[in-house]
């Protein structure tokens, strides 16, 4: 598993795109093992690089793994269903008083980023956290309706 927050940093919370791609999806794309450079939050540096073998499923989790520029790369897009506010209230909550202008700057840049790139509408399945544990459900783009095109072979698309 690969944590985006890994990936992403205080100056470039959803420009690490590029980073991603050759440290990450590159060389596991060839069958090599990846070796990324996680970014420490607190002391706001890159570490020393971290080995991320290939295997048959690498989850990739984060705010902006849905990108358009990653999902040529993406078996499924998963999408956890949660209100923007308590998302922020947990990672608030997480980080502490240390991370506080962090938070600040955080919720713009995330609605900017969603703004522009929406994920959402692209996701394979929707995760809801239930008081039981998790539902998953099929997210937008497994639904299929009089406006959708769908591709059953090679050819061009049919309007089902």
């Amino acid at each position: 598993m690969l944590h985006l927050d890994d990936i992403a940093s205080h100056e470039q919370l959803f420009d690490w795109t590029e980073r991603l791609l050759s440290q990450v999806i590159g060389p596991l794309s060839r069958g090599e093992t990846a070796h990324y450079t996680p970014y420490d939050w607190r002391a706001r540096a890159f570490g020393a690089p971290r080995p991320l073998p290939p295997a048959p499923v690498v989850v990739i989790e984060g705010v902006g793994a849905g990108r358009r520029a990653l999902r040529p790369y993406l078996a499924r897009l998963l999408w956890m269903e949660l209100p923007h506010e308590e998302s922020w209230a947990r990672g608030r909550q997480r980080d502490g008083a240390e991370q506080r202008e962090f938070w600040s700057g955080w919720v713009a840049a995330e609605r900017a980023h969603f703004t522009a790139d929406p994920s959402r509408p692209h996701a394979d399945l929707l995760v809801l956290q239930t008081p039981e544990g998790y539902e998953v459900l099929p997210g937008p783009a497994t639904t299929v309706g009089p406006d959708h095109e769908v591709t059953h072979r090679d050819g061009p698309s049919a309007v089902c």
